[in-house]
């Protein structure tokens, strides 16, 4: 019963230290596709001389970014201008993350 016990208290105290990691990792995540989308966007700005341009543009197997994997649900924005700050919502339902270069 002892033993019961103590496995109970351990793993009350191991949830909310594995639930903080998680989010941070999430997190870290997209931002991370926030960075790769921002610089996909200004090297089409650059070689192309826009100043806006849609998601769609940006993804795809010959394109700038091969693929977007979302990690908690989360939106990307589907355009993107120069100079303004990407905003990703809906991360695990409840943050938003923003990225400015």
């Amino acid at each position: 019963m002892i033993v019961v016990v103590i496995i109970g208290m351990l793993a009350a105290m191991a949830i909310p230290g594995f639930q903080k990691v998680r989010l941070a990792s999430q997190d870290k995540a997209v931002l991370n596709n926030a960075r790769q989308l921002a610089a996909a966007a200004d090297q089409y700005f650059l070689e192309f001389g826009v100043t806006s341009i849609d998601q769609a543009s940006l993804l795809g197997p010959t394109n700038y970014v091969k693929a977007l994997n979302t990690v908690a649900n989360e939106s990307y924005p589907t355009g993107f201008t120069q100079g303004v700050t990407i905003t990703v919502a809906g991360v695990g339902a409840t943050r938003t993350i923003t990225y400015s270069s």
